[in-house]
Parts: C-alpha cells; structure tokens; sequence
C-alpha cells in the first residue's frame, strides 16, 4: 500500500512538471520576442570562396623571406569582416583586409614565411571572421634549403 502510494505521488510530480515546461499554448506573447538572447552571436549570411587555401612555394633560399596571397570572394548576402589572422608559429606573420569586404566583393589574406631554419616546413595561418565559416585555415609550405 505504502508502495502504491509513493508510486502514485512520484508520477504526478513527474507529470505536473513535465506539463510545466512544455509549450506555452494559450499565453499571449506579443511584444514577447523569444528567438536568439542578446549573448548569443548572431550568425551572418556570408561565406568565403578561397581561390586556394594551400600554398607551396616549393624550395626557398634560407633567409629570405617569401610571401603568399590568398585571395577570396564574399559568395555571401552580407560583408564579411575578419578580425584576426593567426600563425601557427612566429616564423609566419599574417596580415589581411581590414575593411568589411562586400557580396561579391574580394580580400586577401597574406602570409610570409622568414625562411630562417633549413629543412621542410608546414605552417597554418587561422582567418577569423563573421563569416558563417567562423575560422579557415590557410596553409603555406615548402622547403627552406641552403645556398
């Protein structure tokens, strides 16, 4: 009986707060907005078309620096904004457009390499934007050799 009983007083409870936290039909919510809170980023119609996200200059002469361009489109609805560039290494240092790149509009993100060290080389340069690819990972390699 005492089971019975438990049993019985636990289900209601479950049931009541299930019904609690279900749909608000009947309530009135206008002037109510419900979509995304305010610290939540809001996610932007713009995307990236990389004419190349690897680049190899193949071999280099150690101690002279190379650069690489990479070029993109905005295929999106609205400008795409970067906001930083990051190397992998302080070998690489990254610069880009600082200027919000139109739809259909092209920015360029660039990486030079120190070509310090002899030896084969893998670095990655991270483009962070607004874009609804929120970070791109460009690729430089190559092969520093001796003169």
């Amino acid at each position: 009986m005492k089971f019975t009983s438990l049993f019985s007083a636990m289900l209601l409870f479950v049931a009541l707060s299930a019904s609690a936290q279900t749909g608000h039909e009947g309530h009135n919510h206008e002037g109510h907005d419900h979509g995304a809170h305010a610290t939540e980023p809001a996610l932007v119609q713009s995307s990236f078309k990389w004419d190349e996200s690897v680049h190899d200059f193949g071999k280099i002469k150690k101690g002279v620096p190379v650069t690489a361009t990479f070029t993109f489109t905005n295929v999106g609805k609205e400008p795409i904004v970067i906001s930083e560039a990051k190397a992998s290494c302080g070998c690489t240092v990254p610069e880009f457009s600082k200027e919000p790149v139109a739809p259909g509009a092209k920015g360029k993100v660039t990486a030079t390499y120190n070509a310090a060290n002899p030896g084969f080389f893998d670095k990655d340069v991270t483009v962070l934007s607004n874009a609804s690819a929120l970070d791109v990972k460009l690729k430089i390699k190559g092969e520093v050799v001796a003169e």
